[in-house]
């Protein structure tokens, strides 16, 4: 466990360079999500990081043990290090009116009770939940716990360290961004975060048991419908467990679709050995004949 550094702005400052987005993960000290006993804060700019900065924090509350078997930190370790009252206004010049990502809204919630606690201000800052962006990047995944992402995307972690933690929350969007092909801005719109509700496989159909992506068509629109119905399961991008990439005839990227991310991914797979097709709405309904015309629909 680090030692509270004298200087609590941190290594480096976010003033040089602007973040596209800033990361933040607290750990608290018991139950109450105000008692914050360390904060960490890292910033991006073009999937690459340009700031960090880290600080014990003393709650002026008790550690239970519970809490302290998670991250380690006891009351030893916050002696002399300062109360979130005296580090608000570095935290609000990192987080103010930027983006903000946090895996899961927990620190959201653990900076406004503080905020509250000490009588400061409410940080004015646009939160992005790192934990959506996951589900809807890698839907395969069995969880989406912190360290079973940087497990899967290969990212050295030390969970339950505050700096660690937001670094790697950090390299949860850089990598959705590559993988998804979704920029920053588009992943708070909540079209982008909350994944439409996918319709539910038929029991029998032509392609029964196939776990089918589209791209250029929303998960629950009219060709998802179709595909369903033909015995499909939906999936809301291009993962491990896909068996097909289907193309809309709407999509928009024209020639250019094999630079899209998800075309990319199941290229990648293929390369890998992975039992996944790509075919075109037409080239489906085609293999079907006009005996399973439902089963490609259109948009």
């Amino acid at each position: 466990m680090r030692t509270p550094a004298p200087d609590p702005v941190g290594s480096a400052s976010s003033d040089a360079v602007t973040p596209d987005f800033v990361v933040v993960d607290v750990e608290t000290a018991c139950s109450r999500v105000s008692s914050i006993c360390q904060i960490g804060i890292v910033g991006f700019r073009n999937g690459v990081e340009v700031f960090e900065y880290e600080t014990l924090v003393d709650p002026l509350d008790h550690f239970s043990s519970f809490n302290t078997r998670i991250h380690g930190i006891t009351s030893d370790h916050v002696v002399g290090a300062p109360h979130f009252g005296q580090i608000h206004a570095v935290i609000d010049r990192h987080l103010s009116s930027r983006i903000t990502v946090a895996h899961s809204f927990f620190d959201k919630g653990a900076l406004g009770a503080a905020c509250a606690i000490h009588d400061r201000a409410v940080i004015e800052t646009t939160w992005l939940d790192s934990v959506r962006v996951a589900k809807r990047a890698w839907p395969e995944l069995p969880s989406h716990r912190l360290n079973v992402l940087t497990k899967f995307l290969g990212v050295r972690h030390k969970h339950h360290d505050a700096l660690s933690d937001a670094r790697a929350a950090g390299m949860v969007i850089v990598r959705a961004i590559e993988h998804t092909g979704i920029e920053l801005a588009a992943w708070l719109s909540s079209n982008n975060t909350r994944r439409g509700r996918a319709p539910v496989a038929a029991e029998t159909g032509p392609l029964k048991g196939q776990r089918v992506a589209i791209l250029g068509a929303g998960r629950d629109g009219q060709l998802a419908r179709s595909l369903a119905a033909a015995g499909a399961r939906i999936m809301s991008c291009v993962g491990a467990t896909t068996t097909k990439l289907v193309i809309s005839d709407t999509h928009p990227f024209g020639r250019f679709v094999t630079a899209h991310a998800e075309h990319r991914r199941a290229e990648e797979l293929q390369r890998g050995g992975a039992a996944i097709e790509i075919v075109s709405e037409g080239e489906l309904r085609r293999i079907f004949g006009s005996t399973h015309k439902a089963a490609a629909g259109t948009e």
